[in-house]
């Protein structure tokens, strides 16, 4: 009953060794961290994308405008246009063409400038969420291995277990389970000298009296914390 009560102490230490392994809480706080630049790295993404498709459209713009104004020269230096009222107003629309190319070139740069700083933002924040990814998978791998050592140990201590649980009688085995599941995980505890190792009471003479005359085949129990209590060579009976 001792070997039983010890094994399952150690299955119970080996349960709480894997809820509290240390890299389970480093890896929660690793997820809020990250989980906070993941969503400023989404709308870094978003505003350098929609960045780049107003900076398209800015090039397009003078572009478009650099090309009427070139057609309007071409047409002014080819001699088409003669009429005096005609090239005044190709010349008018020219000048009309610099001024609207300079303002559209001026918009275009103001557009890059904030594409350069939302570059920056970007880079920086896939580098921490680059540095996160890293340091939560060496995490993982570090728990991984913790809890295949540990799977492994419960696997043999479960077997050891089921051996001994084998040559106890199965009413013995379920008033056990009943009183460890009571007592904090202790069902069963030796009689050293005249005290019960599981709530570290000493018994009274009655008692000791009693359980010297109990048959060797009959269950113990303390009187104060009703655990099975179980016979030793220090027992004082």
């Amino acid at each position: 009953m001792l070997d039983l009560q010890d094994l399952d102490l150690q299955l119970d230490q080996v349960a709480h060794k894997r809820k509290s392994l240390p890299e389970h809480a480093a890896l929660a706080e690793l997820g809020k961290e990250k989980s906070v630049v993941d969503r400023e790295l989404v709308t870094a993404d978003t505003e350098v994308s929609d960045l780049r498709r107003e900076q398209k459209k800015a090039d397009s713009d003078v572009d478009q405008v650099r090309q009427r104004k070139a057609r309007n020269q071409q047409r002014m230096d080819s001699g088409q246009v003669t009429s005096p009222r005609d090239l005044e107003n190709l010349q008018h629309e020219i000048g009309s063409l610099d001024r609207r190319i300079s303002d559209l070139e001026d918009a275009e740069l103001e557009v890059m400038e904030r594409l350069e700083v939302a570059e920056g933002v970007q880079a920086d924040l896939q580098t921490r969420a680059d540095a996160f990814a890293g340091r939560q998978a060496e995490l993982e791998a570090t728990r991984d291995a913790a809890l295949k050592e540990l799977d492994e140990q419960r696997a043999t201590l479960g077997d050891k277990r089921a051996t001994v649980a084998a040559e106890l009688p199965d009413d013995l085995i379920t008033m056990y389970l009943k009183l460890r599941e009571r007592n904090g995980g202790i069902g069963a505890a030796p009689l050293v000298g005249k005290r019960c190792m599981g709530c570290r009471m000493e018994l009274a003479p009655s008692d000791l009296s009693k359980f010297k005359a109990a048959a060797a085949d009959v269950v113990l129990r303390c009187e104060e914390c009703s655990r099975i209590l179980v016979r030793t060579p220090e027992s004082a009976l």
